[in-house]
């Protein structure tokens, strides 16, 4: 049993246990160091210091980084030197490298016996096409892992202010790409109109006026809040705050600039009450 021992204020305290010191997964890592590797790594969504020690230790000991667009150059900064950066991010309809040839990319560098680190905004694995990348390491045989990113939804709604589930507010959420694929409304509308949940749209800003216009058609009530999160989580944050009917011509006379993040919900109207960061400019 562990000796009590007396605190700064003469009173006994029973010790609890020591501290364990950090020490990397042995499961993750590579027993033979002369083989490539690649590693998912999600850089999150932009504030450096949500970066996972695992994802720091990655990015410091890579030979080689290939990363997003939406890495934000606060991140990129951290990269050392001696690292090649081969950028290899994709806007709307413009794309650095089609997405095969990412795949195919990874494994040539792999099997050259480099450690590879692919880089990406938010997780690998909330539209992040994480999924695509390892289905073609993995058919090539070649070794990789996945490291967990702060996704946009939490990272971006926490620096908000605006909680996504809320006891009295929302017992649900739902993550949906708002980049609407040949610009159509092939969503099921009609399923996201419910009581107490949250709806978060990724890459929303394009697809907003189609997003309110459908939400409002299939019966969810105009004065429905909506917050939309431009540069969430950086030095340039920036909110918009609105209602179905009226967030779309907010979001025009703002300015403001993808990436963006857009959120629906009664949790929304929090924001004002709960706003931690009084510096962020809100509209």
């Amino acid at each position: 049993m562990s000796e009590p021992f007396t605190d700064a204020l003469g009173r006994g305290v029973k010790a609890g246990p020591a501290p364990v010191r950090y020490r990397p997964n042995p499961v993750t890592e590579n027993p033979n160091n002369s083989a490539g590797e690649v590693a998912l790594v999600g850089a999150g969504p932009g504030d450096p210091e949500l970066l996972t020690l695992k994802a720091w230790r990655l990015i410091q000991s890579a030979d080689v980084i290939l990363y997003d667009r939406l890495v934000s150059p606060e991140i990129l900064s951290l990269i050392p030197d001696n690292v090649e950066m081969v950028h290899v991010g994709k806007q709307r309809s413009n794309h650095t490298l089609p997405q095969d040839q990412i795949n195919q990319r990874l494994v040539e560098l792999a099997r050259q016996g480099q450690k590879v680190v692919r880089l990406k905004g938010g997780d690998p694995f909330i539209f992040g096409r994480g999924g695509e990348e390892i289905e073609t390491l993995a058919a090539a045989g070649v070794r990789f892992q996945v490291v967990p990113g702060i996704t946009a939804a939490s990272g971006c709604a926490a620096y908000a202010g605006i909680p996504l589930t809320h006891r009295d507010h929302a017992q649900s959420v739902r993550f949906i790409t708002g980049h609407l694929k040949n610009d159509t409304c092939d969503l099921p509308w009609s399923d996201f109109v419910q009581n107490n949940q949250t709806l978060v749209f990724y890459m929303g800003l394009v697809g907003l006026p189609i997003i309110c216009r459908q939400l409002i058609g299939h019966g969810m009530t105009p004065d429905m809040p909506v917050a939309l999160v431009s540069k969430g989580t950086t030095a340039d944050q920036k909110v918009v705050v609105g209602t179905l009917s009226d967030i779309v011509g907010k979001v025009e006379n703002s300015g403001v600039q993808a990436p963006t993040l857009v959120i629906i919900g009664h949790v929304v109207g929090l924001r004002s009450r709960l706003d931690w960061r009084g510096a962020v400019e809100s509209a």
